[in-house]
């Protein structure tokens, strides 16, 4: 058994008085991944009375655009085809692949999984044609119901701490491998196999490969704020985690993934901010700065008040100052010492190489 393609004008010539049915499968919604292929009879044709599980020999059967093909027979994939055009179904020939754009994979998939062809065998007693979806299915909303962890890593200031985020979205995921899928998932179905059917599994997955794809976002130096931003990084993490339940068993992959909104919880956030504002201070420069703006704070609320409180404040805060033996002057004074070794240090002359040979000293 075979497929050959029809040139064109073929139904309109010798073939068409010929050929037995003809099967054809409407263009797919977003909400079938799979459908059984309809058998359509016209006046012209010499089988009116077949079985709708027996393909005839010389039927036609077309593919249309975003679809793939596959025949298949006591529950074996014995025909592949995701070119589109009308073929021929000829029961004397082998079986034959046209892969399309899915390349080398499904032809490796079919030689695992396809049925032996053997000649001089009996007529099959089931036969039926299957068409799925191979266009990109979108508008999959996800959404964190319990925070997710998150490591946020700051070398500049070294910091590497867990926090918890939210986030949702949506996403798109394809049919990859059409083999896979029918063995694996949808299996001889009667009628459409819909994205209900799995979409709910698919989620679940998604979700629980968020946290380790996060873990690799998170390595790269990204910062859980600017996720949005690098959703291909985040696609590509995903599908390398999800390759053996999605790709490998399913014949399913993940396309886009796209980030709404992404927040931390407000204790988080504080959090964050205060660490990378202490860091700030490790610059004597910048805590003078800051302890000047401080005291220039302190001297405008003593003003605006006639009682002895403020300016008691005022004075308590310069003498806890110089108590701890640190005022505005030593840190001016530190950060230009800092300065200056820095600049004594990129200053300093290299020596230069000695090229190979002697010097007579003599």
């Amino acid at each position: 058994m075979g497929l050959l393609k029809a040139g064109a004008g073929a139904l309109s010539g010798v073939l068409a008085d010929q050929w037995r049915e003809y099967f054809y499968c409407e263009s797919l919604n977003q909400n079938v991944l799979m459908r059984k292929g309809e058998k359509r009879s016209s006046g012209r044709s010499s089988n009116t009375k077949g079985e709708d599980n027996i393909i005839s020999n010389g039927s036609i059967i077309a593919v249309n655009d975003g679809q793939c093909m596959m025949i298949v027979e006591q529950g074996k994939v014995v025909e592949f085809c995701a070119e589109p055009g009308e073929f021929v179904y000829d029961n004397s020939t082998e079986p034959s692949i046209f892969a399309g754009s899915f390349g080398k994979s499904v032809v490796d998939t079919f030689k695992t999984i396809g049925k032996r062809f053997t000649f001089g065998g009996d007529t099959a007693k089931d036969q039926r044609v299957y068409y799925f979806n191979t266009k990109e299915l979108i508008g999959n909303k996800y959404g964190t119901s319990s925070p997710v962890p998150f490591r946020v890593v700051d070398r500049n200031i070294g910091l590497d701490v867990d926090i918890a985020i939210r986030c949702f979205g949506e996403y798109s995921y394809k049919i990859v491998d059409p083999l896979l899928f029918y063995t694996n998932v949808s299996g001889n179905a009667s009628g459409d196999y819909l994205r209900d059917n799995i979409d709910s599994q698919l989620k679940t997955e998604l979700l629980t490969a968020l946290q380790p794809a996060f873990a690799k976002i998170s390595e790269m130096g990204i910062r859980y704020s600017a996720l949005p931003g690098h959703t291909m990084e985040l696609s590509n993490a995903l599908n390398e985690i999800l390759s053996q339940k999605w790709r490998e068993l399913r014949g399913l992959a993940i396309v886009s993934f796209g980030v709404s909104s992404v927040n931390a919880s407000e204790e988080d956030e504080k959090m964050i901010k205060e660490l990378q504002r202490n860091a700030a201070f490790r610059d004597p420069t910048m805590a003078a700065a800051h302890l000047v703006g401080a005291q220039a704070t302190a001297m405008q609320d003593a003003a605006k008040n006639e009682g002895a409180g403020p300016v008691m404040g005022f004075m308590g805060m310069n003498m806890a100052g110089q108590a701890g033996g640190m005022n505005t002057q030593n840190l001016y004074a530190m950060g230009q010492q800092q300065q200056q070794a820095q600049g004594t240090a990129a200053a300093a002359p290299v020596a230069p190489a000695v090229a190979n040979g002697w010097n007579c000293a003599c």
